[in-house]
């Protein structure tokens, strides 16, 4: 793998010479996110603090943390990076991520970047395959809203969204507050040029978000407009399996 990527559209000469690399790993090994599909939060970027992400201290609270280190591969994923990382359990004594409370089903052992705070931000290295207006859908937890954002090469992408809170009054388990999965369809649109760049995910307000993944579906050839961007929409999510 290079040591820095070719950046469509770059903002800056700054970041011509961004020095994160795409995530990969034994498991996973295809460089670049694509686009249109799915992206992963955690896959975000090779590089360490301060170039792949920032995160609000250095101790990983997920991985090798609150799942012990004992040599799983999802327990010990990226345990000596920063970003805060675990992934969601099932058929466990005390139900956690496949409860009664979801709005929707995640998937078993989905990873997520979770913990988040205030000022947070990771990158992730996306192969935009199709050029043009994408619709961006949010697999997420929060147990108290927030607003968060996208941006691409250092520019903003689109405005800052909307997280529409997933708590749930009703669950006797406290700490299950944080694992009400849900949708945000419709988060944002956002027009893609082809080629290789990078998104970096912002925790603007609130924080204490579990997310998942992003998933870009293709909608129509992007304008010209650079700021062509669309009011995100709040539409309350279907219970459904991923």
């Amino acid at each position: 793998m290079a040591a820095s990527l070719c950046l469509v559209g770059c903002a800056s000469s700054e970041w011509k010479a961004y020095r994160g690399r795409p995530f990969q790993d034994n498991v996973y090994r295809s460089g670049p996110q694509t686009i249109p599909g799915r992206v992963q939060c955690a896959y975000y970027d090779l590089g360490g603090e301060g170039v792949a992400y920032h995160d609000s201290d250095a101790t990983n609270h997920g991985s090798g943390a609150l799942n012990p280190a004992n040599g799983e591969y999802l327990n010990e994923f990226r345990m000596h990076e920063g970003v805060d990382i675990s992934y969601t359990k099932f058929r466990r004594q005390t139900q956690i991520d496949d409860n009664a409370y979801n709005l929707v089903t995640p998937p078993s052992d989905q990873l997520y970047v979770g913990w988040t705070e205030p000022g947070e931000w990771f990158n992730l290295s996306v192969n935009v395959k199709r050029p043009g207006r994408y619709a961006v859908d949010l697999l997420y937890t929060s147990n108290r809203g927030g607003t968060i954002s996208l941006d691409r090469n250092g520019k903003p992408l689109a405005p800052p969204m909307t997280i529409i809170s997933t708590k749930n009054d009703q669950d006797p388990v406290a700490w299950r507050q944080w694992h009400h999965w849900n949708v945000l369809h419709d988060a944002a649109e956002v027009d893609l040029p082809k080629g290789v760049c990078v998104l970096t995910v912002h925790i603007l307000t609130q924080g204490n978000m579990n997310l998942a993944f992003f998933d870009f579906r293709y909608k129509e050839t992007a304008t010209n407009s650079q700021d062509s961007w669309s009011t995100p929409r709040q539409q309350p999510a279907r219970r459904r399996r991923f």
